[in-house]
């Protein structure tokens, strides 16, 4: 007998559960929406979506686009954005992430105040979507450093100010405060801000328990998603019959030999459905190879 388990804490993050909530309660009444981007990081809940009538489109598009309704993810968008929506007629229906909010509000005051300027620097993913979003605040001066060697666009003769994408880690982002003050020069003001998610932090400690208890472990992400690579890495530390998929097509039946126990958990951009889905697909595939 194999026990399948689906992780309770793993899926849809408050962030994207409300940006979808948003969506389905404007498609409900029939007429088009665009989203700026994908909705999520997920190709088969994109898909779900449009099958109700979202239409993703880029910034391209949007410059192009007249008098519509355009949804604006849990990611956030630059100010740039919402200047553009002004002066083409459009209605947003702004979906940001109260935590993403809120950064994006601290980093631009920050750079508002008056008198000398730190230099604004932003821990995180280049070309991110969140991360455009804050570096918008600051008219484009944000520095973005994904890892230590990223630090070397730092002047260390200068005032900091640091900041993380919501998403990142905890331990990574301590990394980066640790490195700055050890090469900053004396009498340089260095100030860190702590501005992870902790929702989306303290899902490592929870999911690699769950993947820590188990035969095998299947992980559902999609391929772009960021947070689904780390939560992905996490489990793979823990157990090493952690496998990746898209798609319950992807499961191999051998990977299941001589398990006992199956956990099946997912990344904050992973819809409870598609979980779901793979647990049945599971299930069907150790019927067979018991019958």
């Amino acid at each position: 007998m194999v026990n399948i388990e689906i992780d309770n804490d793993s899926g849809f993050c408050f962030g994207v559960t409300t940006a979808i909530s948003k969506a389905e309660a404007e498609l409900a009444g029939g007429k088009p929406l665009y989203c700026l981007g994908d909705i999520v990081h997920n190709q088969a809940e994109v898909e779900r979506l449009r099958g109700k009538g979202l239409h993703t489109i880029t910034h391209a598009e949007l410059d192009k686009l007249h008098d519509a309704k355009v949804l604006l993810r849990a990611h956030g968008e630059p100010p740039s954005t919402y200047r553009t929506a002004e002066q083409n007629n459009i209605t947003i229906i702004d979906a940001t992430c109260p935590v993403v909010l809120k950064l994006q509000q601290r980093i631009k005051a920050n750079f508002d105040a008056p008198g000398p300027k730190p230099q604004i620097v932003i821990y995180g993913k280049l070309g991110h979507a969140e991360v455009n979003g804050l570096v918008g605040q600051t008219e484009g001066t944000a520095l973005v450093v994904e890892d230590i060697d990223g630090l070397s666009k730092i002047d260390f003769n200068r005032d900091i100010a640091l900041y993380s994408q919501t998403t990142k880690s905890l331990e990574g982002f301590r990394r980066i405060i640790d490195e700055i003050e050890r090469r900053k020069a004396p009498g340089v003001k260095f100030t860190s801000y702590d501005t992870i998610c902790r929702q989306v932090a303290n899902r490592v400690e929870r999911i690699t328990d769950f993947a820590r208890g188990k035969d095998v472990v299947l992980f559902v992400a999609g391929a772009k998603s960021s947070n689904g690579k780390v939560l992905f890495n996490h489990c793979l530390d823990v157990n090493p019959r952690t496998h990746l998929i898209g798609t319950p097509d992807e499961i191999a039946p051998s990977w299941f030999e001589g398990a006992h126990s199956v956990g099946i958990c997912g990344a904050t951009s992973t819809p409870r459905w598609l979980m779901e889905e793979v647990a049945a697909r599971s299930a069907v595939i150790v019927g067979q190879a018991n019958g």
